[in-house]
């Protein structure tokens, strides 16, 4: 996911997504731990994302306080 792609979605969408993206964390991590995890890369790129769309919220948020 781009951090351009992302700004052109709305509040709303963006927190489904993160919701979304939790739970497949979730669930990478619960196959980690039961050994059946076959690309352990995912795991790093699932938080990335959810700490870019977070970012990007928090941007969203403070921009429309200013």
């Amino acid at each position: 996911m781009k951090a351009a792609e992302l700004r052109q979605k709305k509040p709303e969408e963006l927190k489904s997504m993160v919701t979304d993206l939790l739970r497949e964390q979730f669930n990478l991590r619960m196959q980690n731990g039961s050994g059946q995890l076959s690309k352990p890369s995912q795991i790093k790129v699932v938080r990335r994302d959810i700490a870019r769309i977070k970012t990007i919220l928090k941007e969203m948020a403070s921009s429309n306080n200013s």
